[in-house]
């Protein structure tokens, strides 16, 4: 079993910008696809960005593309989004989640995803 743990939400001013970061358990981190995802209350879970096992390949939902970045440290068993240029849209309670048999070297299936953080809340105000 992984557990993910993610901080780093908080409340901020449009166009500012927030850090999250995703600490996983376990050894096998480097071999799981890692992904963000948000929920707002009352609307359907959204895909953020996904990130390969080793980092080099990146995937980002076209909302927020151009200003948020996936991240990952092997090392730290840790994956971050840094997000800048935040919007009031942007609100949300964000997730990430691990893929521990990945078939592609990133996706945006929800479903595909064994394990899930117990998110942290982003709020931007106008």
């Amino acid at each position: 079993q992984v557990q993910l743990v993610e901080s780093g939400g908080g409340l901020v001013q449009a166009g500012g910008s927030l850090r999250l970061s995703c600490a996983a358990s376990g050894r096998t981190f480097s071999n799981y696809v890692m992904g963000w995802f948000r929920q707002d209350p009352g609307k359907e879970r959204e895909f953020v960005a996904a990130i390969s096992r080793s980092g080099g390949i990146t995937y980002y939902a076209d909302s927020v593309k151009g200003r948020f970045t996936i991240s990952r440290d092997n090392a730290k068993n840790t994956v971050y989004l840094q997000m800048n240029s935040l919007k009031p849209e942007d609100t949300a309670v964000y997730y990430c989640a691990a893929d521990r048999n990945p078939t592609m070297e990133v996706h945006r299936s929800g479903p595909l995803y064994d394990y899930w953080g117990q998110g942290t809340q982003v709020t931007v105000s106008s």
